[in-house]
């Protein structure tokens, strides 16, 4: 069986899919020997999701790979065929999830409701096909546009303390013991008198999914007057809100010689002053060290929490394993039942995404000119707007020098090139095309 273990901070790289590039295709067709343009414009790229799944309890299945991609589009065709926009990738985090930016720290999401969600990664915006750049001037335009990149992120999740089960209890009536028993939680364990300062945390797993496993939680500080500030329990009781069932451990053996029943009485009461919401959740009662019963003891305790309790106890022994997968099975019965609300009413699978606007390919607002000389006495154009605006319109310098000079005269090229020095007859390179300077 697959160990799975609880998750609790985990930070992965997300990558969303590329816009697919348009096409730069012509009608070639029988008797049409002079076909116009006809290429399709390129999908967009997937987008990449996160969203709170109430069935999950960890980030342990994110751990399985540190990068994530959505898919790619495809490019624009011809005939006017549009390429298939790439697929969303939706991962499922467990509800309580907060989305942070790795680098910055930024919290980019809470999700912290069952079918909340969040865009992480925006997909690029698929380059428009030839056929859009048809006019009166240009009936053959042999260029397109660039599919747009989509969005990378180092992103940070951390999943707050929720625990599905609280294990309650007088501290040294052995919760630290049945949590390391029935999950992969390795707490330490010693005859203490006073409690464990941290809370303990472990996954159960019933078949080895995600889907069929849960937290349970060794909440601390349980005392007489946790409520009023005593002890630590006042710092803790806020986790057990969270849980879906409370397991109220009690030492039937009465070896720390206080009484069962009381204890019982004791702790309920204490959740009751914390909140009256808290003490309406589901429980279990668990009696634990019945080891240490004769048979004949064992009956007059079950006899004595129906009379005076009203209710069953689940009789249990956490250092010879005796009862522990009727708990754990107890336990999965009712978180089960608490999950079931959502089957059908939150459907991750059908939940319709709303996206924001794609990553789109955007000239620079500015255009820039920059110009040097090489060993040879040649003068260089350097441009950032001229490579972004080959780039996005998916062309070579060669084919559109004309419109490339174009814009870089409107922008003043010969003034600047007269002040670096350039006469009638010298060599001139943009883009790795030369041609001649004239004044």
């Amino acid at each position: 069986m697959e160990r799975i273990e609880f998750i609790d901070v985990v930070d992965i790289y997300v990558k969303a899919g590329d816009g697919g590039n348009g096409a730069v295709t012509f009608r070639r067709e029988k008797y049409i020997p002079f076909g116009g343009p006809d290429g399709g414009d390129g999908g967009d790229g997937g987008y990449v999701f996160l969203v709170a799944d109430p069935t999950l309890s960890t980030l342990y299945h994110l751990t399985e790979k540190k990068k994530y991609f959505a898919e790619n589009a495809q490019n624009g065709r011809s005939r006017k065929q549009n390429g298939k926009n790439g697929a969303d990738l939706v991962l499922r985090v467990p509800v309580g999830t907060i989305v942070k930016d790795y680098d910055t720290g930024e919290i980019i999401a809470d999700l912290d409701e069952p079918g909340k969600y969040c865009c992480v990664a925006r997909g690029g915006k698929g380059g428009r096909g030839n056929t859009h750049f048809k006019s009166s001037t240009n009936q053959a335009p042999k260029f397109a546009e660039q599919g747009a990149k989509g969005e990378e992120k180092h992103i940070q999740l951390e999943l707050k303390l929720l625990a599905d089960v609280g294990l309650i209890g007088y501290p040294n009536v052995g919760k630290s013991s049945i949590i390391s028993k029935i999950s992969n939680a390795r707490p330490k364990i010693a005859n203490y008198p006073f409690t464990t300062l941290v809370p303990n945390l472990g996954v159960v797993s019933i078949n080895g999914t995600p889907e069929t496993s849960f937290v349970v939680a060794d909440i601390p500080g349980l005392i007489k007057g946790a409520s009023e500030g005593k002890g630590l329990g006042n710092v803790f009781l806020k986790h057990v809100e969270r849980c879906s069932v409370i397991v109220h451990v009690i030492d039937v053996s009465g070896s720390e010689g206080r009484d069962p029943i009381q204890d019982y009485f004791d702790i309920r009461k204490e959740l009751e002053f914390f909140s009256k919401d808290l003490a309406k959740k589901r429980e279990l009662i668990v009696g634990n060290k019945s080891d240490l019963l004769t048979p004949e003891e064992i009956n007059a305790v079950k006899d004595r929490f129906l009379k005076e309790i009203g209710e069953g106890i689940l009789l249990i022994s956490a250092v010879t394993g005796q009862g522990i997968n009727e708990l754990k099975y107890a336990m999965w019965d009712i978180i089960k039942e608490s999950k079931k609300m959502y089957v059908g009413t939150i459907d991750i699978t059908k939940i319709e995404f709303e996206k924001p606007s794609p990553v789109r390919l955007v000239l620079p607002d500015r255009v820039d000119i920059k110009i040097l000389k090489n060993d040879k006495g040649e003068f260089i154009v350097e441009s950032e707007y001229i490579k972004s605006y080959l780039e996005k319109y998916k062309m070579e310098a060669k084919f559109m020098l004309e419109d490339v000079l174009d814009i870089l005269q409107k922008n003043g090229l010969d003034e600047k090139l007269k002040k670096a020095g350039a006469k009638d007859g010298d060599t001139v390179w943009v883009e790795g095309v030369d041609f001649i300077f004239k004044e």
